[in-house]
């Protein structure tokens, strides 16, 4: 079984990987944070995001050229969820934003 599953992996195509990977951590979850900055200095923050998504075109497939998820919106910067900070829906341009997103190590 272990045998066939190296097979079958070693003969997908790299994309074919990749979206099996997204897929799995998709269902797993990730703690992901996002860190949105401006020049050099970190302006928003968002927790506990389990993905960021690419935008499809209304008609046709290709992608749109932002990206988009839902997290805790860490107003205050203290890389904590308060009491008072809520879950949101956020967008973000792939072009003209300067961002990282990571697991967080807590």
């Amino acid at each position: 079984m272990v045998a066939a599953l190296c097979i079958f992996a070693s003969a997908c195509t790299q994309e074919t990987q990749n979206k099996f990977g997204r897929a799995v951590q998709n269902w797993t979850g990730t703690d992901g944070v996002l860190e949105i900055y401006a020049g050099e200095k970190l302006v928003k923050r968002f927790l506990k995001i389990d993905k960021l998504s690419t935008a499809n075109a209304t008609s046709g497939s290709q992608p749109r050229p932002y990206r988009f998820g839902y997290g805790v919106l860490d107003a205050n910067l203290n890389n904590r969820v308060d009491s008072n900070e809520k879950k949101v829906y956020f967008e973000f341009s792939d072009y003209s934003t300067s961002y990282v997103f990571f697991e967080s190590p807590n």
